[in-house]
């Protein structure tokens, strides 16, 4: 297996982990920026970040998979819809956690 796969797939896991850590036992503490006097609506806030940490963890993990087995071709547009996709999450998930803040 190549060193960058594993890398990509460790990456990945890591970024699931840190979703579950948010969807499901709540800890709002990992959430960049969080502050408990803002937000309104604490489980959705964790359902939604939560679960598109677990988005990109799937994204992370699938170009690690496809990383292992293209590693005797020099083929990676793979990562350029990797890069297009994170950033559509990562856009959406600070568009969207707007909503749980009081104004």
């Amino acid at each position: 297996m190549s060193e960058h796969a594993i890398t990509t797939i460790t990456a990945g896991v890591f970024v699931g982990i840190l979703g579950v850590l948010i969807k499901y036992v709540g800890m709002m503490e990992l959430i960049a920026g969080y502050d408990p006097e803002t937000i309104t609506d604490e489980e959705g806030l964790a359902d939604f970040i939560g679960t598109n940490a677990l988005y990109v963890a799937a994204l992370t993990i699938g170009v690690g998979i496809l990383e292992f087995r293209a590693a005797t071709s020099d083929s990676g547009w793979y990562w350029i819809v990797f890069v297009i996709a994170v950033a559509a999450i990562a856009i959406r998930m600070i568009r969207g956690a707007r909503r749980f803040e009081s104004t």
